[in-house]
């Protein structure tokens, strides 16, 4: 069938209509114009029949692009890496979508390309070259010539059916040289961790805990009043009134108000000498200087005082109560000797405090211990008010109140660490980890009888354990310490013999409260008890040194760091007593009552400047300074040798007192 046929046929049996005929053009005329175009095509327009009907107005309208992002749903979408920099688990949300299955570098271009007709070009260039050259140094052959067609040899080349060449370039060699250098390995530190599966999941847990309350701060924030919604409309700056910078500028202010307004008392601090005590024979004075006080430590006990090691002009204090029917919450105030209208730093305990110690290396620490038998770490430099670490009954908390702590100066373990001892028995080691307390035992003290026989002794030690009281470290050999006991025994100790006591003294008839080794001599301690005596001990000697009666109850007892031979003293009636025993062995330099109708409970030297703060029952700490007779340290005449030590010149004098005192064993 002819093609015009068929598509005459097709158009007939089409459903559509014929097209309309021009009015301009008349009937003869039409059939004339399709005469002449018997070759055109018949074009014939399908309309669907579900195709919408759009006005010009829409078929003009953009359309907007649709884009296919590519996502493979088999991708993972948690991936969570250590962040070596942050020191925690970070989840990575950048996720390669794209998958390759097959990859090869091309080497090949079009032949039509512009780039295909040079290097053709070049080719055929190189290819006249060498064969012009081969022609220059080809040497004639007798060969007989092919006689026909059928003789001469075919070349038969492969078919490129892509239209593809191999891209080619020929580039000089370049020179090989070699430089090199040879330095020192950098120092490194290797660093290995191993993380559990509940370590991570606490980790989240955490997390999530602490976006929680993020989230509660934020109601929290938006509940305020327009002021603050107006901070936040301007970005969330901080309000230059409440910020940092003006807390700063503001102590610093009230430090010169306050300067200024005690000018007389901190010119007495800096430049006050008692001339007086050139007249007296080796006696001296105290002069009172500021008493600290605190409406928070109001009708508190002074239980607790301690110089910061680094920072001189500032002391921690703490207040609870002896009074052990009526006890409370307990407070720890920081003094500065810069401003001694207020405490620079306030924490609030659930009880009564009992002992802190500042950390000797890192000074912002402080730990602390409770009547309740809890042992808290605080970081002065936080912003909260809240122990960064606390024992629980689960970390083995000590059931008595923790008379005394004392941070381990060691830190071969990698771990900070600190001792506490309490009333049930137990000398126990703190072990600072990542997120809690961790307790070691280091001793029971157990119960001994000096007058029984070796099976009773047996039978007194399952009664029950001994309370102690306080206990001190020795300086050079930290693994000897010394503990007091409610007993009056003393016990000398060490850290790796934790089932026995390496000697027992015995010559306190009460409560020992104190126990403090000498700064220069390594083999004296003192003690003060509740029998109202002061005994000076050698380790190396079961009965005491020299023994001072004060006629009054001892609330503390504390060694001058100028001085070997310089110790302190308070009693009850608010009496402090310095003796100097290179002076005078026998009776106090110097006795002065501090405060009226009030006991004093502790004492502390400054380490630098000759002050020392005592600490009353009414919650007062009160700061005297010491007249030059009473801070004599190293005294050095003509026949010194110059390379001799202070610090010989101090154990000497120690020595020389020793041999000056004469032993009287009781019978």
């Amino acid at each position: 069938m002819a093609p015009k046929a068929a598509a005459a046929k097709k158009a007939a049996a089409s459903p559509l209509p014929p097209p309309a005929a021009d009015p301009a053009i008349g009937g003869d005329d039409m059939e004339e114009a399709f005469a002449d175009d018997y070759d055109m095509p018949v074009i014939i327009k399908v309309k669907p029949e579900d195709q919408l009907d759009l006005s010009p107005v829409e078929l003009e309208k953009e359309v907007p692009p649709r884009v296919l992002y590519p996502s493979n749903p088999r991708a993972p979408q948690n991936i969570t890496q250590f962040s070596f920099k942050e020191r925690s688990f970070k989840r990575d949300d950048q996720v390669d979508q794209c998958c390759w299955h097959f990859s090869m570098d091309g080497a090949i271009f079009l032949k039509e390309s512009q780039e295909a007709q040079e290097q053709m070009e070049v080719q055929d260039k190189k290819q006249e070259e060498q064969d012009r050259r081969a022609n220059d140094e080809a040497v004639d052959e007798d060969f007989d010539p092919p006689e026909d067609e059928a003789e001469r040899a075919v070349k038969n080349p492969l078919r490129n059916q892509f239209n593809f060449s191999e891209r080619a370039a020929q580039t000089k060699n370049p020179v090989l040289r070699e430089r090199s250098w040879t330095t020192e390995p950098p120092p490194s530190t290797g660093f290995v961790g191993t993380v559990t599966q509940w370590e991570i999941y606490d980790q989240y847990m955490r997390e999530i805990e602490a976006q929680r309350e993020k989230e509660r701060e934020n109601e929290k924030g938006n509940k305020k009043g327009g002021q603050d919604e107006e901070r936040e409309k301007k970005g969330g700056d901080q309000d230059p009134l409440y910020g940092d910078s003006m807390k700063l500028s503001m102590k610093i202010m009230e430090r010169m108000v306050n300067q200024n307004a005690e000018n007389e008392v901190y010119h007495d601090f800096k430049y006050w000498e008692d001339e007086s005590d050139k007249f007296r024979d080796g006696d001296g004075t105290y002069l009172p200087l500021w008493r600290f006080s605190s409406e928070k430590a109001k009708r508190k006990q002074v239980t607790a005082i301690k110089w910061n090691p680094r920072y001189i002009d500032l002391c921690a204090v703490g207040f609870g109560s002896y009074d052990f029917m009526r006890q409370g919450t307990g407070v720890i105030c920081c003094y500065s000797l810069k401003n001694t209208r207020y405490p620079e730093y306030v924490f609030n305990t659930d009880a009564g405090v009992c002992s802190l110690d500042w950390h000797p290396l890192h000074p912002a620490l402080l730990a602390v211990g409770l009547y309740d038998g809890t042992v808290l770490v605080y970081d002065v430099r936080a912003k909260t008010k809240k122990p960064i670490y606390l024992s629980t009954v689960r970390t083995n908390k000590h059931t008595d109140p923790v008379w005394e702590v004392r941070w381990n100066v060691d830190e071969s373990s990698g771990t900070l660490n600190f001792f506490s001892i309490s009333s049930d028995g137990r000398v126990s080691n703190w072990l600072l980890m990542k997120n809690k307390l961790e307790s070691e035992e280091v001793m029971e003290l157990k119960l001994i009888s000096g007058t029984s026989t070796s099976g009773e002794d047996d039978e007194t030690s399952l009664t029950g354990l001994a309370g102690g009281l306080c206990f001190d470290f020795h300086r050079q050999s930290e693994h000897l310490f010394l503990v007091g006991t409610e007993e009056g025994r003393i016990h000398k100790c060490s850290k790796a013999f934790s089932g026995q006591y390496l000697e027992t003294y015995e010559g306190h008839s009460m409560a020992v409260y104190t126990v403090r080794w000498n700064p220069y001599h390594m083999k004296i301690f003192i003690s003060a008890s509740a029998d109202w005596t002061v005994k000076m001990w050698d380790h190396t000697c079961k009965t005491p040194v020299m023994s001072f009666d004060l006629g009054q109850a001892i609330g503390d007892v504390s060694w001058a760091p100028f001085s070997s031979t310089v110790f302190a003293a308070i009693t009850s009636d608010g009496v402090v007593h310095v003796y100097d025993l290179h002076v005078n062995r026998n009776e106090t330099i110097c006795h002065q009552k501090v405060v009226k109708r009030a006991k004093l409970t502790h004492i502390a030297f400054n380490n630098v400047d000759p002050i020392i703060i005592v600490g009353d029952e009414r919650g007062g700490v009160n700061t005297l300074k010491l007249s030059p007779n009473l801070r004599i340290g190293v005294q050095r005449t003509e026949e010194t040798p110059e390379s001799t030590t202070d610090e010989a010149l101090q154990i000497e004098k120690m020595e020389h007192l020793l041999e000056m005192v004469t032993e009287t064993p009781e019978k």
